[in-house]
Formats: C-alpha cells, structure tokens, sequence
C-alpha cells in the first residue's frame, strides 16, 4: 500500500501514524530502538501491511495484469493504483472528508519532523505541494506520481506509463481492491487492539 493507505490504516493516534507513515525508511529491529514506542508500533504496523499486501493472492492478481511490462515494479505499480480507489471510494471507509484527513496528516508530520528521517523530510514539501493524499483521486494525481518515481529508479521502469492500464483496466482494479481493502482494515484493526491502540475510524 502507498501513502494515503498507510496514514488512514494507523487509526487515530498521531504518533502511529508517524511510524506507519515512515516504516519504508526504517530498516531491521535495531532502528527501531531510538524511537518513541507508538512510533515504534506504527513502524510495526507499517511492516504488517506491507506483508499481508505482498501475499494476499488478489493482490497478486492485480499485480498479474502488470506483470509483463513492469515486471517486479508490478507492486509499487499496484500500491499507488489502492490508494487511487481508496481516494476515489473515501466515504465508504471514512466519515471524514478526505481533505480534511489530508490536512490533519500534513498538520502532524509537520509537528513531528524532528522525528522523521531525513530522506521523509526532503520528500514532505512537495508532498504537502501537489497535496498527494488528495490527488491521488485523480487519475492525474497517479500518473504525476508515478511519474516521479520512474524519474527516481536506477533502470527503466516504464511506470510513467502506468497509469494507461489504471484507465483501460480500472474496472478490474476497482473490484479488487474493494474485495481486499476490508481485509487489510480488519487485520490493522486486531492489531490496534492487541496493542491497545485506537481503532480505524
């Protein structure tokens, strides 16, 4: 899952939600030790979800129809493609308008950058910019991000040309994304509760 899954996955509590937010910069146990616990338990988090995505077969379904082109970027690819349907379908997981969600997450990483890796908070300016959580709705929105990140990886990647097959296979993203969303909600939901955090609203 990409950015706007991962914040609106970590419930309520500000400090998951920093943890959750920056889990892809925080590499093995001993990173972790340095950190505020609930920052710690978003990083936890963050690794759940990753884990629970990578191998959930519908997932792995959504990944197929990339596969050919995009070969092992078929992932990232399908990540940014949830956050789209997550944007697009807001108001059947939130009672909170999605800009406003937005603001909140912006306001609170803001508060808490001393916290954040480095490489967070040179990307966060021009997160907060093209305001990404929102425009992620927008087909647009996806393509100006995976834009960005072809321009990032080391090969060719062809993800620049993504967001052609999110138009001609929407339908089938669509579906699978709302058949697999409501897992992924219930298993943050257990472990929010096990560890005696706030639920996703």
């Amino acid at each position: 899952m990409n950015f706007l899954a991962h914040l609106f996955l970590s419930g309520p509590d500000s400090e998951v939600m920093i943890g959750n937010f920056m889990g892809d910069f925080v590499k093995g146990r001993n990173a972790l030790h340095h950190l505020p616990p609930k920052v710690q338990k978003g990083v936890e988090l963050h690794r759940l979800i990753d884990s629970f995505t990578d191998k959930h077969p519908i997932v792995d379904q959504s990944k197929s129809r990339l596969r050919q082109k995009y070969r092992h970027y078929s992932g990232v690819i399908v990540d940014i493609f949830y956050d789209h349907f997550l944007a697009l379908s807001w108001p059947e997981y939130s009672p909170e308008f999605l800009p406003d969600f937005a603001d909140f997450c912006y306001e609170t990483l803001e508060k808490n950058h001393q916290t954040l890796p480095d490489e967070v908070n040179y990307m966060f300016p021009y997160m907060v910019k093209g305001n990404w959580l929102v425009s992620y709705a927008q087909v647009n929105g996806i393509q100006r991000a995976l834009t960005g990140m072809a321009r990032r990886t080391k090969y060719a990647s062809k993800m620049d040309e993504a967001a052609e097959d999110l138009v001609k296979y929407h339908t089938e993203f669509k579906e699978e994304f709302a058949l697999f969303f409501p897992e992924l909600i219930s298993v943050c939901n257990n472990y929010l509760v096990e560890n005696e955090l706030p639920k996703i609203r």
